[in-house]
């Protein structure tokens, strides 16, 4: 099993550069199993993917709290476990587990704690495993995952976004998550220069650049319909960019 992880601040492209990816694996790797989790509380992978999400996990959480929602003979945990099976939406070519929004003020812990035992039970059935990281930098502290085999730092053409993704490489480094790869990607390019431009902040980050996605119409267009991303067409820039750069690693 290879455990992918995609993480970078809020509006870089990050859920567009998972979804495309997923794509690559779905179409590049004939016979194996994916297993995407969308750990971001604003879950939006799966209008990526075009997949209806009828469970996550938060919701289930909250249905657990109605009156006489247990079983009699059951515990708590022993009625979760069961009823996190319907957070699963599985299709032909991946399956998808969302971990949604609690609800109210509470913490964020439990759900968090839930998600990662169930993602260590889960990710033993499938070939790929493939995380849409919640967007910012203090979920990594919580280490939701470990034993990454790779982690994409995703930033767009910009210095706040490229340091943004050096604290994740702290971050990753402080805690010790075990990931065995960590690389950078930046999204959004307008042209090259962008990215020369950057250079400097770019070698600061102790991120190994992977390779740029330009900007690309297409995909702001798709998202404005509400049409999923990996419904591009195989010519569309954002496609050709994602799949010249998972081509070069050993996925």
């Amino acid at each position: 099993m290879k455990q992918i992880a995609i993480a970078g601040k809020g509006g870089v492209g990050k859920t567009t550069f998972t979804a495309l990816m997923l794509r690559y694996l779905a179409r590049n790797k004939p016979g194996k199993s994916i297993l995407a989790v969308d750990a971001d509380p604003n879950a939006n992978l799966n209008e990526a993917l075009g997949l209806e999400v009828e469970n996550t996990i938060s919701t289930i959480l909250e249905d657990t709290k109605k009156p006489n929602a247990v079983p009699t003979g059951m515990t708590k945990e022993m009625f979760i476990e069961y009823r996190l099976q319907d957070a699963l939406v599985e299709t032909k070519t991946m399956d998808l587990l969302v971990m949604g929004n609690p609800q109210g003020s509470g913490c964020y812990c439990y759900p968090n704690d839930l998600l990662r035992k169930h993602l260590e039970k889960l990710r033993a059935n499938y070939d790929y495993v493939a995380v849409d990281n919640e967007a910012g930098l203090e979920h990594l502290s919580r280490r939701i995952i470990s034993e990454v085999d790779t982690m994409i730092v995703v930033s767009d053409a910009s210095a706040r976004g490229i340091r943004s993704a050096a604290r994740v490489h702290d971050i990753v480094k402080s805690v010790n998550l075990g990931v065995n790869n960590l690389y950078l990607v930046v999204t959004k390019v307008m042209d090259d220069n962008a990215v020369s431009e950057l250079k400097d902040e770019i070698d600061k980050t102790g991120l190994q650049l992977l390779g740029t996605v330009p900007m690309d119409p297409m995909v702001a267009e798709y998202d404005l319909l509400g049409k999923a991303i990996t419904d591009l067409p195989d010519h569309a820039p954002a496609v050709k960019a994602v799949e010249a750069i998972l081509a070069g690693l050993d996925l």
